[in-house]
């Protein structure tokens, strides 16, 4: 199994690469091959004849974004159903990290106010700092398995495309780990969202002052929610 950040970083790749192309169909074919999918394989899934597929490839037909989409998810339920094999690869090759720690990443088109996103994990800001620069990403980390399973370097790739984001701690006891990481990590987010806590520690509430972050603590039941909750940010059901 791979996280669903995962995934969509490697079909924006691979979408992308499509796109800039200057052969659509050698392109197409390319990734079509590297997924190790037949056109018959690929047309089922899409719900169109091979033959739509060969003319794609031999550039009978210009392929909108539309059908690009349709392609690359196409491609990603077949490796699914394979064990991610291919995406598993390409992220080794593409110095993608993956883990079980990161629960989603998402890249925001507009920014987000700390109100809306107080709103939307609905926090509380439990520090004394407030920003009114706009948030421009969010990444939700299971902080007991990035404890366990990442590395310094490996950590810290989970900011994502930019610092301008929300890092959104979950499984938190009291707050005081995510808040000393940040605070010795040469980077910082915009904004710490902590999920789990009765309580946040006061020597993270103190950290958070120091490196002018503010620090929310969010009410919501559980992580499920929570995550949901966020996608409405960048346009997710």
């Amino acid at each position: 199994m791979v996280s669903e950040y995962l995934r969509d970083i490697i079909a924006k790749r691979v979408a992308g690469d499509i796109v800039m192309s200057d052969n659509y169909g050698s392109a197409l074919r390319k990734w079509r091959e590297v997924f190790k999918v037949s056109q018959v394989d690929l047309a089922r899934v899409m719900g169109v004849s091979a033959s739509v597929i060969s003319d794609y490839e031999k550039n009978r037909r210009v392929p909108g974004s539309r059908f690009v989409k349709k392609f690359v998810d196409a491609l990603l339920t077949l490796d699914g159903e394979r064990g991610w094999l291919v995406v598993k690869e390409l992220a080794k090759s593409l110095n993608i990290l993956y883990s079980n720690a990161i629960l989603d990443v998402r890249e925001l088109n507009s920014p987000a106010s700390l109100d809306k996103i107080l709103d939307l994990v609905e926090g509380i800001v439990v520090n004394s700092y407030i920003t009114s620069e706009g948030i421009y990403g969010y990444t939700v980390i299971d902080s007991i398995e990035a404890i366990e399973s990442l590395s310094g370097n490996e950590f810290w790739q989970i900011m994502g495309l930019n610092t301008r984001r929300a890092l959104v701690f979950t499984k938190v006891s009291t707050g005081r780990s995510p808040l000393i990481a940040i605070r010795v990590a040469p980077t910082k987010p915009a904004v710490v969202v902590l999920h789990g806590p009765k309580r946040v520690d006061p020597l993270a509430i103190k950290l958070a002052d120091k490196e002018g972050i503010p620090l929310i603590l969010s009410l919501i039941d559980d992580i499920s929610t929570l995550i949901k909750n966020l996608k409405m940010l960048s346009g997710y059901p």
